[in-house]
């Protein structure tokens, strides 16, 4: 018979983020708790753990990058991304972040995706400059309208990523829908399977810069 109680570790993860607990605790309990529910002892659980992250230790590169950026951003790094965008006359929230969408789609299309992110670009440059470009030209900002640029930047960067890193062949993501297919009697290459997504980031790109530049024309209307 099947034991389907090790399924609540599930419920714990949902229940967590929908209390908005810290993520990383959230999961670290929820895996524990199934380990323990599935019958395995204490010292079966953190060898799992060990193991996972032996495994995955390019992870733990993360850890080498963050005081970097700390470092960068202490020393100015925001203030000169702000005073750069400044110092172009025309410079708008919507059009800054259509710019990065293309680059982040485009690189990666070409398997570059790593050369931007959430830590890396979004917190210490694109949001600081997307908010630089709105001040400039809608004057100070309230609380909600700063942080609906922040949300639209970092939005950009998910929407990018996503859409474009299906059209590289070498992917991960293409290799699981190429075997979940090959599963069904589908079988079809990586780069039939890479073609396809194209329509699809296209698409994207499309929706999400009509939001970016109806943003722009919302902020343009505070005040009226």
């Amino acid at each position: 018979m099947i034991n389907y109680w090790p399924l609540i570790g599930i419920t714990l993860v949902v229940i967590g983020f929908a209390l908005k607990f810290n993520p990383m605790l959230v999961v670290t309990v929820s895996a524990i708790v199934t380990g323990l529910i599935a019958g395995m002892d204490r010292h079966e659980v953190i060898s799992t753990f060990g193991k996972a992250f032996n495994d995955n230790r390019i992870i733990a590169i993360v850890w080498i990058v963050l005081p970097v950026i700390g470092l960068l951003e202490r020393f100015g790094l925001q203030q000169r991304a702000m005073t750069l965008i400044r110092g172009f006359k025309n410079a708008k929230v919507g059009r800054l972040l259509v710019l990065y969408l293309i680059y982040r789609q485009v690189s990666s299309a070409v398997g570059l995706k790593d050369t931007g992110g959430h830590a890396q670009t979004v917190r210490p440059l694109v949001a600081p400059m997307a908010l630089a470009a709105a001040e400039k030209l809608h004057g100070e900002l309230t609380k909600d309208e700063v942080e609906q640029v922040k949300a639209y930047s970092a939005a950009t960067e998910n929407v990018g990523v996503f859409f474009g890193e299906d059209i590289f062949v070498a992917i991960g993501s293409i290799v699981l829908i190429q075997q979940i297919l090959a599963g069904y009697g589908y079988n079809l290459a990586p780069l039939e399977l890479a073609l396809w997504a194209i329509p699809s980031a296209m698409c994207a790109f499309v929706i999400h810069s009509t939001r970016l530049l109806l943003f722009d024309r919302k902020l343009g209307r505070r005040g009226q």
